[in-house]
């Protein structure tokens, strides 16, 4: 239950048709092979403690009272555990028969939810035998005690964001579903029952309406339907069983039955409900029932991708390249049409973040039908820039078709040093940053002087973290890359690099040079002609900061729920004093270097990241790091 982690399960065990016993005796061990593993919430089919399939038997006294006795078998039976279960069975009241689940805990019912959306159609024929659920709520007496009957929500008092609800298979496939109030009353987690069949193409149906559910409702899903043992007289059920959190499906089994867990964030599901403030009225006809958990941790077994912004398999990759690609350049290309601007002009350094901004920048031309020839790049070597770096720079430039300019900047720094009486020896800030504000002057006359405008180049991260030159590399006319982290502009120039190579293989050879070429400003004398400052050295590992920035940007995080997160994701590679030195280095940062973001120029967004002072991050650039820092001491 740390950091909002709650162990779920979905549940389809062994079944035997209308044999209430049998199936009391298998829904009970499940359950305590649920206690045992962790699981503080469990949903099992829908009317699994008599089958599915029953038909006309559940007209029959005998089945109806079967089932009552298995739930009370059941209950009993695990009265020592306190994890939360969706139990389906028929129940009887006033004179109806209901499909309900019984959500029960430590031998007691928390209350009964009966199915609102009933089949009346191909193979299901539900009303036949069942009602749907009435108007309003009431109380039913089951197994000699009385229970809540009808809308509810259960939430958890030790855990505030912990707030369950029930639907019943058909409930979410209805076009209001039951759901919907439900996370409006406050739940942040939604089981459901089912008993849904399987025929071609019927799996990725549930999959999509299951992760849209999560997705639209801004909750985690646990979805189990019925499985072997059901009657196969006309269908068969594969026992479909999913966990999903907000359009994200965590784990799935079909065809297997069993046990499923995995751990749903509910802390970060209650953080995007405040954070778009979707669910602002609470429904009149939902009905809070209260129940208890100890607190316990909650060991994470589910998967945390080490590059959140990076998608893993190529073909989810490839794609986002190309749309963020294409938004880029298209916001470039409406800049340049409306400032009519007749150039465009880069300063191309030979890395990774420049050259995505002029392959951008090449894009945006030929979307305006305009040659390559009318993007001027612009190469300032200076005192730390080495043959490598300059030569992939023109090379980039000619294969491309740009207009090429080389303006060579040392004098002019070395003069306005000595105006100011810098002693060349010394290394400074002053040094390093003179260069890079040198540069922005080249590049914004040679812009006014061709009716141009000047592209930054400086990339999500390092505006994140403050590694740019204020009113130096800080600053442009419109920053292609100003909401790009660091680790996918790796993989865009990728990409362009994979996409050139048979059309040119001269610009897909420099572009891989450049992907080999060590992350560096080049603002100190290279040694030996080799790059002196390698940026990962001085400010930390990309991948980290990446990492880092997103569970802190995109869902505000806890500096020691980021550091356990970073733990399981990288753990692997770096070593716990290393992750916490570096997210130490990322907050300091990032709070001391808000000054540089609140005059951000214009730049298009490709993603939920991004850090424009118009819209997508206000921050003052005052604030105090103390809450942060105080939090992060007790990781030592």
């Amino acid at each position: 239950m740390k950091d909002g982690f709650i162990s779920v399960a979905c549940g389809t065990p062994k079944l035997r048709l209308a044999d209430c016993h049998y199936n009391a005796e298998q829904t009970f061990s499940m359950m305590r092979a649920a206690e045992k593993a962790g699981v503080k919430v469990l949903v099992l089919p829908e009317l699994g403690l008599t089958g599915y399939t029953c038909g006309d038997l559940f007209y029959q006294t005998a089945l109806i009272r079967g089932a009552e006795e298995a739930l009370a078998t059941v209950l009993e039976a695990t009265r020592p555990l306190e994890v939360v279960t969706a139990v389906g069975l028929p129940v009887e009241k006033d004179n109806k028969l209901y499909n309900c689940a019984a959500i029960i805990q430590r031998g007691k019912i928390l209350g009964v939810v009966p199915k609102t959306n009933l089949p009346n159609y191909g193979e299901f024929y539900e009303k036949r035998q069942f009602a749907p659920a009435p108007e309003g709520n009431s109380t039913v007496t089951l197994c000699g005690q009385r229970a809540p009957f009808g809308k509810l929500v259960f939430s958890c008092a030790e855990m505030k964001d912990l707030v369950l609800g029930f639907e019943i298979c058909e409930d979410m496939w209805a076009p209001v579903s039951p759901a919907a109030d439900l996370a409006a009353a406050g739940a942040t987690i939604l089981g459901n029952l089912s008993a849904s069949n399987d025929i071609i193409g019927k799996d990725a149906y549930r999959r999509q309406l299951v992760t849209m559910q999560s997705a639209k409702l801004l909750c985690g899903y646990v979805y189990a339907s019925s499985g072997e043992g059901e009657s196969t007289s006309d269908v068969v059920f594969g026992s479909h069983q999913m966990i999903a959190e907000n359009g994200t499906m965590l784990t799935e089994s079909r065809f297997e039955g069993g046990l499923h867990a995995s751990e749903i964030d509910v802390a970060k599901l209650a953080y995007e409900r405040r954070r778009t403030q979707m669910f602002g009225r609470k429904p009149g006809d939902v009905e809070e029932v209260p129940f208890s958990l100890s607190v316990t941790a909650t060991k994470l077994t589910r998967y945390i991708a080490p590059m959140p912004f990076v998608p893993e398999g190529k073909e989810d990759r490839d794609e986002r390249c190309r749309e963020i690609l294409f938004i880029a350049s298209l916001g470039l290309k409406q800049r340049l049409e409306h400032t009519g601007a007749k150039t465009a002009v880069v300063g191309l350094s030979g890395g990774l973040d420049s050259t995505l901004a002029v392959l951008i920048t090449g894009l945006a031309m030929k979307m305006l039908d305009r040659p390559a020839s009318e993007i001027i790049a612009v190469t300032m070597p200076c005192f730390g820039t080495t043959d490598r770096t300059r030569n992939n720079a023109v090379i980039l430039a000619e294969q491309m078709g740009a207009t090429l300019r080389t303006v060579d900047i040392a004098n002019t720094v070395r003069s306005h040093f000595r105006d100011i009486g810098h002693d060349m020896e010394d290394h400074s800030v002053t040094f390093e940053n003179g260069q890079a504000r040198e540069r922005t002057q080249v590049l914004m006359d040679i812009a006014n002087a061709t009716g141009g405008i000047v592209i930054g180049t400086g990339d999500l991260s390092e505006l994140a973290l403050g590694w740019c030159t204020y009113n130096g590399d800080h600053m442009s006319m419109y920053g292609v890359n100003a909401s790009i982290p660091k680790t996918l502009v790796r993989h865009l120039v990728g990409y362009l690099a994979r996409d050139n190579a048979k059309k040119d293989e001269a610009l897909r050879d420099v572009l891989e040079d450049i992907l080999d070429t060590p992350v560096s400003p080049e603002l100190l004398p290279a040694v030996q002609g080799q790059i002196a400052q390698k940026t990962e050295d001085l400010v930390g590992p990309y991948e980290l900061h990446d990492f880092f920035l997103y569970y802190i940007l995109r869902w505000g995080f806890s500096p020691s729920k980021v550091y356990r997160l970073a733990l399981k994701a990288h753990g692997d590679k770096y070593s716990r004093q290393v992750i916490l030195k570096w997210l130490k280095t990322c907050y300091r940062r990032f709070f001391t270097q808000q000054f540089k973001r609140s005059c951000l120029p214009d730049g298009p967004k490709v993603g939920s990241v991004a850090l424009s002072p118009r819209g997508d991050w206000r921050m003052p650039s005052d604030a105090k790091w103390a809450l942060w820092q105080a939090e992060l001491e007790t990781l030592e």
